[in-house]
């Protein structure tokens, strides 16, 4: 298969949105309050007029992912996906943040391959287990520790937690608030690299 070629290239694109597109790859335990950080982010930065988009692993499981489980294979598959669709809405100039679970490396890793590494950053939002158990409103923890749910992430099925990250951010000891300073202050830094 060959790809087709664009007339307008990626450099056009960003150059007509005002802004270089990347995507910000929020990784961490259920619970650790990626999704939380991402929206924050997502807010602050759509109010100072950088233009962004949102990816989070339950909102995208309705749709785009809907036919995937949680197996090992259907959680590749999954990030796969993601990884494309990010790096499409990368190339027209957008900031693409997402919030999945993403447990394992070689996942990452291969999205960081799909998007480009220049481009990509992995930000890893380092929650104790005990502290995003507490959090659960959905009562998923409990239940996988019960045995009810398998390939649960961080009880049944393993997190792999990244060893070279762009950013962590400590969610467990840190304030929403605090966070996502901590997050903006990164970004303006990484974006000025870009």
């Amino acid at each position: 298969m060959v790809a087709q070629h664009l007339s307008v290239s990626t450099s056009d694109r960003e150059r007509l949105m005002g802004q270089r597109g990347c995507v910000l790859w929020f990784t961490g335990l259920s619970g650790s309050g990626k999704s939380t950080l991402a929206n924050a982010l997502d807010a602050e930065l759509h109010g100072r007029g950088i233009k962004t988009v949102l990816l989070d692993g339950d909102n995208v499981r309705h749709g785009l992912c809907g036919d995937l489980g949680f197996s090992a294979e259907d959680r590749h598959e999954n990030l796969r996906r993601i990884a494309e669709v990010a790096k499409l809405m990368a190339d027209t100039g957008l900031v693409v943040l997402t919030a999945f679970v993403s447990p394992y490396r070689s996942d990452r890793a291969r999205a960081r391959e799909i998007i480009g590494p220049e481009r990509f950053a992995e930000i890893y939002v380092n929650t104790p287990v005990e502290v995003c158990a507490t959090r659960d409103v959905k009562g998923l923890y409990a239940k996988a520790q019960a045995g009810l749910i398998t390939d649960f992430t961080g009880v049944n099925s393993p997190y792999e937690a990244p060893l070279a990250p762009e950013l962590t951010v400590a969610s467990g000891t840190e304030t929403l608030t605090q966070s996502a300073a901590h997050v903006l202050q990164w970004f303006d830094a990484f974006t000025t690299r870009l």
